[in-house]
């Protein structure tokens, strides 16, 4: 329980203000156990789910305020909150759901949706898709790596592959994104 409880926080810690995706966790819990990252993927989007509302409602309040805290968030620059706030603007709801695709974070799409028309429930309903099929997405690749095409690999091993990946990917990300 205590793991689930841990991705419930690290799923809301970044729909908020953290700057490491709940992936990150989901995957070293699939590299063990694929049951347990799919229960994991569950509490991840319930946090999401949370500090999406919390964000949501805070872009409401003070739009300016969220932006400008957002904006020092790593990765998150002035430019990328406008980005994000003409795509809403043109696109609506499949902006919200596409946006994992492009690594651009929730918490943007969150402080802005309601300004640009797009209301609390539509706004709620579309982040179920948008972040379970991320954190789904990604937990099963890392099982399938992990219990299928790295199966006479040690625990030990599979968990050095995987924190190098991850650092791979962030080394690109921030190279994309800059801190």
């Amino acid at each position: 329980m205590g793991m689930m409880l841990f991705a419930m926080f690290w799923g809301f810690a970044e729909a908020t203000l953290f700057f490491i995706v709940p992936d990150v966790l989901l995957t070293a819990i699939a590299v063990k156990s694929l049951h347990r990252a799919m229960r994991a993927s569950l509490w991840a989007l319930a946090g999401a789910l949370l500090g999406g509302s919390l964000m949501f409602l805070w872009g409401a309040v003070d739009g300016p305020q969220a932006a400008a805290t957002v904006t020092q968030v790593p990765a998150i620059n002035t430019a990328l909150v406008e980005q994000v706030r003409e795509n809403l603007a043109q696109n609506g709801l499949i902006s919200i759901l596409l946006g994992p695709t492009r690594g651009i974070p929730y918490k943007i799409f969150a402080i802005q949706s309601q300004e640009l028309g797009i209301g609390f429930l539509p706004f709620l309903l579309i982040s179920i898709p948008a972040r379970i099929i991320r954190f789904v997405g990604a937990s099963l690749l890392a099982g399938w790596i992990s219990h299928s095409l790295l199966k006479t690999w040690s625990l030990k091993a599979k968990y050095v592959l995987w924190m190098g990946a991850w650092l791979l990917f962030y080394g690109f990300y921030f190279s994309v994104y800059p801190w």
